[in-house]
């Protein structure tokens, strides 16, 4: 499987996070303090460290490399994006932590950066596979791909620990079956 590949299937997973996300907040002042933890570790985590960091320490270097400008276009993007997503998150977890001490205030703010990360990340995931992507599939050689491959799964068991992918895709149908079936 290309890398490219890869990162869209891990999008499927990402999206479907963004849609329970978005369910889990439709009543702010009631959220599940157990299902919400595990969601921001599945953003903070899955998404950033590992789905990101395949992005930023692998897959854009290497396009890079093969001659696409970083300081413009896709890849500038991207990284902006990336940035401004970590913010959302920022601002989702400070206002998890005063919930939990009773700031009945920080209920809303979950739900307003709750909502632009969504928006964000559902126009980023957009560009990534329709922009980025066939881009890096166009520049990228095979033998580069097929290394980035196996780039792809050290980082996956240095950034995040063997098993852990598997254990948020069951998180993630654990969380589906709760909030949209």
């Amino acid at each position: 499987m290309k890398p490219t590949e890869q990162l869209k299937t891990e999008h499927r997973g990402v999206k479907l996070m963004l849609v329970i996300l978005d369910k889990v907040c439709v009543e702010p002042d009631e959220i599940n303090r157990e299902h919400f933890t595990r969601i921001l570790e599945f953003l903070k985590v899955f998404v950033d460290k590992c789905h990101h960091g395949k992005e930023e320490d692998l897959l854009l270097p290497a396009m890079v490399e093969a001659g696409v400008p970083k300081e413009e276009g896709a890849i500038k993007f991207t990284l902006l994006e990336h940035v401004e997503g970590r913010g959302y998150i920022k601002g989702m977890s400070e206002a998890f932590d005063k919930l939990k001490r009773c700031d009945r205030q920080a209920s809303a703010r979950i739900a307003e950066n709750a909502k632009k990360y969504i928006a964000l990340l559902v126009k980023h995931i957009e560009k990534e596979d329709n922009i980025l992507f066939p881009l890096a599939d166009k520049v990228l050689l095979q033998a580069k791909q097929a290394e980035l491959e196996e780039e792809f799964e050290k980082l996956e068991v240095e950034r995040i620990g063997l098993g852990k992918h598997e254990e948020f895709h069951v998180l993630l149908h654990q969380l589906k079956e709760i909030y949209l079936d």
